[in-house]
């Protein structure tokens, strides 16, 4: 998690570079950004618990702690199913 923290301190920082050299097209100046100024390379986790598979953009967590959090009511508008 700690690993994500830097990359996304790191694309924020060099957002306004990207934006600049992809409007001039310098795909030169591009590559001698660092790797990890890359949007794509930021990983969807869980706020919870921190893993990044199963992870359910919609409410922010992963399908684990998803369950948990509904089945104790702790999601609004969120019910079991059952027919």
């Amino acid at each position: 998690m700690e690993r994500n923290k830097k990359k996304l301190a790191t694309v924020k920082k060099f957002a306004a570079v990207r934006a600049e050299l992809k409007a001039k097209r310098d795909y030169a100046g591009l590559s001698k950004l660092p790797r990890n100024a890359s949007p794509t390379r930021l990983v969807n986790r869980c706020s919870l618990s921190g893993r990044r598979r199963g992870f359910l953009r919609k409410f922010g967590v992963s399908r684990l702690t998803f369950r948990e959090l509904a089945l104790n009511g702790l999601i609004p508008g969120v019910i079991k199913a059952s027919w």
